[in-house]
């Protein structure tokens, strides 16, 4: 019997996430001097926004990409065309294909975990996923025309 095809047949369909809303309330509340999350968690994502290409959701997620510099190049990893897909399905969880400049990249190790990060934290976002990716490789043509002007390429 080949557990492989016995593997191929099952799917597997993401847990559902807990939420603040579900926790018990005991009536017992700590104080509190000053509450960093208060703003985050009382963040509701906006009704209309849904998944899929040119949706709000997305257009999120790639300005949060927009946000994450290459330590090595003053451009965005976005401009700088390392992202090569942002991808957001119905159930708000978003995949980025995502490359580095090269291989031996100083933060090959890191980049992939800190846009992890930096994208389920997006509003409205319920799971993250990067693959990181080699093939196309990434070259200075895959670069915006912003991203040529910062650097003096234009």
């Amino acid at each position: 019997m080949d557990s492989s095809a016995d593997h191929n047949d099952m799917t597997t369909d993401k847990p559902p996430r807990a939420r603040v809303s579900d926790a018990v309330d005991t009536g017992e509340q700590a104080p509190r001097s000053r509450d960093y999350l208060d703003g985050f968690l009382s963040a509701k994502p906006a009704a209309d926004a849904v998944g899929g290409d040119g949706s709000d959701l997305q257009a999120d997620v790639i300005a949060a990409l927009r946000e994450i510099f290459d330590p090595e190049i003053p451009v965005n990893i976005y401009d700088l065309g390392l992202i090569y897909g942002v991808e957001v399905d119905d159930n708000r969880d978003a995949t980025v294909t995502m490359t580095l400049t090269t291989p031996h990249c100083p933060v090959a190790e890191s980049m992939p975990g800190e846009v992890e990060l930096r994208v389920a934290s997006v509003p409205g976002i319920r799971d993250a996923e990067v693959n990181l990716i080699w093939d196309p490789p990434w070259g200075p043509h895959k670069m915006s025309d912003e991203a040529r002007l910062e650097l003096g390429m234009l």
